[in-house]
């Protein structure tokens, strides 16, 4: 399986930023053996379509409806005619802060499907459920309120965000991350049959050029969902590089 790293830009980029995207979207040609992706605030997208040509682009999020009246919202619809390729759906911070529910980020998976985006949706837990020795049933319960009811083909990847480890500089523990995956892999192939296996699983707690070689070669991690270090060629290329070198 081929890894997947995907860059995501939360909150930042301007038009001033779109050489830096073009650096790293040069970084990623470098690095064909790796697919690769920058979600970008919607605002940048088109613009950073056109700079940097087949190089994927996604967005951080969509509505669950195609179009209507929904005040700063955007649709699949709209992602997809800003040259989107793919969504990132469920993410950790708009789980907390936009208080969104395991069945908003499902109607919204499907939404994004249907406009015929490919669509990661991230899964995670806080460090309070993990203190308390609930992470394993609080992933595995938004992983099953999460996913739709068919997988077929390569469209869906799954992110795996250890919430205390987002911009924290904490890295989970070698041993939690093959625990968690391996218990995502199976929850996907008891759900999916032979369809859950080709569902890449991301990392996506902290992982950056220092890192991401070990993280990388844990079973079931198919690739990373990047934060803070997607955001310069120079901090995003490493990652790429381990990718890569573990692809040979």
């Amino acid at each position: 399986m081929r890894k997947l790293i995907v860059g995501n830009w939360k909150m930042n980029g301007t038009s001033r930023d779109l050489p830096e995207i073009a650096a790293i979207a040069a970084a990623a040609r470098r690095h064909a053996s790796v697919d690769s992706a920058l979600c970008l605030p919607a605002t940048l997208m088109d613009r950073a379509r056109q700079t940097v040509g087949d190089f994927a682009i996604g967005g951080q999020d969509c509505h669950i409806s195609d179009a209507g009246a929904h005040t700063g919202c955007v649709s699949a619809a709209m992602l997809s005619d800003a040259g989107a390729v793919l969504a990132i759906i469920g993410h950790s911070e708009r789980r907390a802060a936009q208080h969104e529910q395991d069945s908003d980020v499902r109607a919204k998976a499907k939404a994004a499907r249907a406009a015929g985006l490919k669509v990661i949706i991230c899964i995670g837990e806080t460090l309070e459920q993990r203190e308390m020795g609930e992470a394993l049933k609080v992933v595995l319960g938004q992983l099953q309120m999460s996913l739709p009811d068919a997988v077929t083909g390569d469209w869906l990847s799954v992110a795996y965000e250890p919430v205390w480890a987002i911009g924290t500089g904490r890295v989970a523990e070698v041993s939690d991350v093959l625990d968690m995956h391996g218990a995502i892999r199976a929850a996907l192939a008891d759900r999916f049959g032979d369809e859950g296996f080709k569902v890449r699983i991301l990392y996506g707690g902290s992982m950056n050029g220092d890192n991401a070689v070990q993280l990388l070669t844990v079973p079931n991690v198919d690739g990373g969902l990047i934060g803070g270090a997607s955001l310069t060629a120079a901090k995003f290329e490493p990652i790429l590089s381990a990718a890569a070198a573990l692809s040979k």
